[in-house]
């Protein structure tokens, strides 16, 4: 076959398709993109087949490219995506969490009363934590001078490393249902038997004070990550008119957003641990900046939230991005 017979020939269809990978279109327009990108295709499969590597093989190459992009549509830049992941796609998948978050903490707070008041009442179960002179070292040095024993930002690296891999933990095993729920009963017994400790020896808000300015936001990051795991689970449960598949598939993207979010949120947290709680500063000072870190949270998950659920957004990647979904009838 000769090139250039071929390229005389099909020269104004080619121009053509490139004219349309850069008009706007209608229904009729993008109907003839496709049959024109097909046709061009084909002519380039010819040319190829039959004298390799050309000019006239290049020149088709280039415009069915410009066609593709047009067809399939182009990825939005990184920026673009930055911005769309913290406006839309994370307050909204933190938005949903929000009602299980809340049953998490008010869970997670009477576990914890409950376990001190119970072990705090009974000598014998205080005994049985450890000798006597232990447990007064521990309420008298140990709890506070572990947020004192390391330099500032070591200490904060530390537990924010350590609390964004429990995170993702609640997150990605979520689907379990076990291990959020493992998670979050550890962690409040923990906290009850160290509060039992600390109120036998009297020493109770020493322990609340150093708690609440980290505390605030730590806690309520790991309870939402939790409440994700939770969601995947039941999703996996009752996945409603889609298949187990597929809504593990599109819970799994959206919730994997929240585990990406609260990496952030735990490395303020964490900072807070480091620098504000173990510092020398009047405590209405370290407790209110706890505060506005839980404020800022609050209102980026609640409002910020709200307003991107209410503009359709669920956390879930585009669709583009995500695949096609599988059609259902009914």
């Amino acid at each position: 076959m000769d090139a250039d017979a071929l390229a005389d020939a099909r020269r104004a269809e080619w121009e053509r398709l490139d004219a349309l990978s850069r008009a706007r279109l209608d229904g009729a327009g993008v109907d003839e993109l496709i049959v024109r990108y097909r046709a061009a295709s084909a002519d380039l499969a010819e040319l190829k087949t039959s004298v390799g590597d050309s000019p006239q093989g290049a020149y088709v190459s280039s415009v069915l490219s410009k066609a593709r992009l047009r067809i399939t549509g182009a990825s939005d830049s990184i920026l673009t995506q930055i911005a769309r992941f913290f406006v839309d796609q994370l307050p909204a998948a933190l938005y949903r969490l929000r009602w299980t978050t809340l049953v998490i903490a008010v869970v997670f707070v009477a576990i914890v009363a409950v376990v001190a008041a119970w072990i705090s009442s009974d000598p014998a179960l205080v005994a049985a934590l450890g000798p006597a002179d232990y447990l007064e070292q521990y309420a008298e040095e140990s709890f506070t001078g572990y947020y004192t024993e390391n330099p500032a930002a070591v200490f904060a690296g530390m537990v924010w490393t350590n609390n964004a891999w429990i995170a993702a933990q609640c997150v990605l095993f979520g689907v379990t249902g076990i291990w959020p729920l493992y998670v979050i009963v550890q962690n409040a017994f923990g906290v009850g038997v160290s509060a039992a400790i600390m109120t036998v020896h009297d020493r109770l808000d020493v322990m609340v004070l150093y708690i609440l300015p980290h505390g605030m936001l730590e806690l309520t990051s790991i309870f939402v990550a939790a409440a994700a795991g939770l969601h995947l689970f039941w999703a996996w449960v009752a996945p409603g008119a889609r298949t187990r598949g597929a809504a593990l598939a599109q819970e799994g993207r959206a919730l994997a957003t929240v585990a990406i979010g609260l990496v952030f949120a735990l490395f303020l947290s964490g900072l807070v641990e480091g620098f504000v709680t173990g510092w020398s500063l009047p405590w209405p000072i370290k407790i209110g900046i706890g505060a506005a870190a839980l404020g800022v949270f609050l209102v980026y998950m609640l409002l910020v939230g709200r307003r991107a659920y209410r503009r359709g957004e669920r956390g879930d990647l585009l669709e583009y991005e995500a695949g096609t979904p599988q059609l259902t009838a009914g």
